[in-house]
């Protein structure tokens, strides 16, 4: 890596780090130019040389909020019998999470510079690589897709390999999965609803394996428990 480059993720680490203090003492609607150029020691020309808007910082900033989940994957998934619940794993533990801090996740995953992510993503783990953990080289993929939708897939995938799904239903599967989630994901957000994190997660989830044992080529072999 050069010196320029080198001098690029500093500098973006320490906008993005003054950034997660005022969402830490503040909250995020009180993250301002001003107030991260202040903190950071640099003004808020310098930070537009690394950010276009402050939506892009605070979506990168907002990425640090992910490592809670990123760390948290394996304990859901660790005992999985098979890649059917593995990816039922995978899902509760990011309802959970997701649910849990919508507004944060909402950031992440449904503002306008997420079809970035994936590229957000790579540039923001070379900064802070211990925030990924030591992922499974069949996770780590997942976690790197460019939104929500091909993270999804590439989990799903796995799901082909056993002979669980047909690959010709996945685009179908997909779409009807995340219909469900961002639905349940929505209603949270807007505050529509009063369901707890565990009902929320519960509900989805009962949801997603109904819809999973539609397309099950054998739904007598492989019924989630």
């Amino acid at each position: 890596m050069d010196k320029k480059e080198l001098q690029k993720r500093r500098m973006m680490s320490y906008f993005i780090e003054a950034t997660n203090k005022i969402i830490e003492e503040e909250g995020l609607e009180a993250v301002t130019v001003r107030k991260v150029a202040d903190i950071a020691g640099y003004n808020s020309a310098t930070l537009y040389n690394y950010f276009t808007d402050l939506e892009h910082l605070t979506f990168y900033a907002s990425i640090k909020y992910l490592k809670d989940y990123v760390l948290d994957v394996p304990n859901f998934i660790k005992s999985a019998p098979s890649a059917l619940e593995k990816y039922l794993g995978i899902w509760k533990c990011f309802c959970f999470h997701s649910f849990s801090n919508p507004r944060i996740y909402y950031t992440i995953f449904f503002n306008k510079h997420t079809e970035s992510l994936s590229d957000a993503l790579q540039e923001y783990y070379e900064i802070f690589p211990e925030e990924l953990g030591d992922q499974t080289h069949d996770i780590l993929p997942m976690f790197l897709k460019r939104n929500i939708y091909e993270r999804n897939i590439t989990a799903l995938q796995s799901l082909v390999h056993e002979g669980i799904l047909d690959k010709a239903d996945l685009e179908e599967i997909n779409e009807m999965t995340l219909l469900i989630y961002q639905g349940m994901f929505i209603r949270l957000f807007n505050l529509e609803i009063d369901y707890s994190t565990e009902v929320a997660m519960e509900k989805t989830l009962k949801y997603i394996k109904r819809t999973l044992m539609v397309y099950c080529i054998d739904s007598t072999l492989n019924r989630p428990s």
